[in-house]
């Protein structure tokens, strides 16, 4: 694979998004190698509890241990390779038993009984033989109650991995008065008929939302304006979605800031402070959590989205994620996740489930704007009319210092080409070398 054909710095050839050796060569080289988020550990509170996760191509687990810990296994029966769990989460108890042949296997993954057992004498198939036991995840860590796991035996540490990309977590449990949050339990789950790129390259792409969210943008503004006129005031969850109808030049102004591994900020812009009283009591508590000086240092953060790349977005603000389990080059489930503040008012709860639900729900228009888009993209790309990706827009007009690349513009499509610097050095391995940011 010649990935200078493939890469320049202006743009990039049509089959990184349509091509199954390359998607497969990510699934290698970037997916089962690198730290790929898994859950939070709010979703298993209790010995026994499970989450089924994906990670690149291969299904896996996310159990709470009996020690309290948290693991990563394999999901399947290390006998006739029979997938342990079904369900995508639940409580399996005290071991993990395969519905085949009942062979059953402690939390940690070590085989616990081989039924019939004679019938192995003499093989390797026994309870001293480690290979009888499920797989494990090479590594699993934390942060901040957020799960991860790497399938590759050695590279960057997570913090290493993250870099300047924890803000994302930090600015989400630094909003609660106990520093810590906990998932809500339902999930939107939306498949995507395209390349998970497409998703990333959105996430920050501030030239977008005024035109594709137009429509529901000015329809929200007109009522936005309609209900200040008559009353004074109007719910927040109008401006949710009025501001996606910005216009150009306020786009503009929106920096983004991107980072070695590709990850990425894009500054705040919709003004996420109002002074009504379910703010300032929320404000009031941090304050008394955290005094005067540190809370509003949390609370002024410039932070709308946070990209971790090639897989996460996180809108700390808001309280949600959004995570990415590729399926085939033209096929992406996205699972997106809400999160209540431990200890902030219900309100503060509330209004932020506001936008969980009128940006991601299946009943929303705004991600529907988007996954148009993306599948017409994909359409367009097997199309004979091009070979090439655009990346141009303000090429050579960004500043970057020590490998962080600081846009000018917010449109510029600096959050592109830095996703695909990080895309050539993990497809040549490079990012497994080094820790980089």
């Amino acid at each position: 694979m010649n990935l200078d054909a493939l890469v320049e710095p202006d743009r990039v050839h049509k089959s990184v998004y349509t091509d199954q050796q390359i998607f497969d060569a990510e699934m290698e080289r970037i997916w089962e190698r690198i730290w790929v988020y898994c859950g939070h550990e709010s979703q298993v509170p209790n010995p026994g509890d499970y989450h089924a996760v994906t990670i690149g191509r291969q299904p896996m687990v996310m159990v709470r241990h009996g020690d309290g810990s948290v693991r990563v296994l394999y999901n399947r029966c290390p006998h006739r390779g029979v997938q342990l769990v079904g369900n995508l989460k639940g409580n399996t108890g005290s071991a993990f038993v395969c519905s085949y042949h009942a062979w059953s296997f402690h939390l940690d993954g070590a085989v616990r009984a081989i039924p019939l057992a004679k019938g192995y004498e003499g093989t390797r198939m026994n309870r001293e033989n480690p290979d009888c036991g499920m797989k494990r995840a090479p590594r699993v860590d934390s942060y901040r109650g957020f799960v991860f796991a790497s399938l590759a035996d050695d590279g960057p540490s997570l913090s290493e991995f993250l870099g300047e990309a924890k803000i994302a977590f930090d600015d989400m449990c630094d909003r609660s008065p106990v520093g810590e949050v906990e998932v809500v339990p339902i999930c939107h789950r939306v498949v995507q008929h395209s390349n998970w790129k497409f998703f990333m390259e959105n996430q920050l792409d501030a030239l977008h939302p005024s035109v594709t969210h137009q429509s529901t943008g000015i329809s929200a503004g007109r009522v936005e304006k309609r209900l200040k006129k008559e009353k004074g005031s109007a719910p927040l969850y109008y401006h949710y979605l009025s501001t996606f109808a910005s216009s150009f030049e306020q786009w503009d102004s929106v920096q983004t800031i991107n980072f070695p591994h590709g990850h990425g900020i894009l500054k705040a812009y919709m003004g996420l402070r109002p002074q009504d009283p379910d703010t300032l009591e929320h404000e009031a508590m941090l304050k008394k959590a955290y005094g005067e000086q540190k809370a509003e240092e949390y609370l002024s953060r410039s932070i709308h989205h946070v990209l971790v790349y090639p897989y996460l977005s996180v809108q700390s603000p808001l309280q949600q994620l959004r995570c990415l389990r590729p399926i085939s080059p033209d096929k992406t489930l996205s699972e997106i996740w809400h999160f209540r503040l431990k200890g902030a008012p219900e309100a503060i709860y509330r209004r932020s489930l506001w936008y969980y639900n009128l940006v991601n729900s299946p009943a929303t228009m705004i991600n529907a704007d988007d996954l148009e888009n993306w599948t017409k993209g994909q359409w367009g790309l097997k199309s004979n009319g091009g070979d090439w990706v655009s990346f141009h827009r303000h090429f050579g007009d960004d500043r970057e210092e020590n490998g962080i690349i600081y846009s000018n513009h917010g449109t510029s499509e600096a959050v592109m080409r830095n996703q695909f610097r990080a895309w050539t050095r993990y497809m040549r391995g490079d990012e497994q070398q080094g820790a980089g940011q």
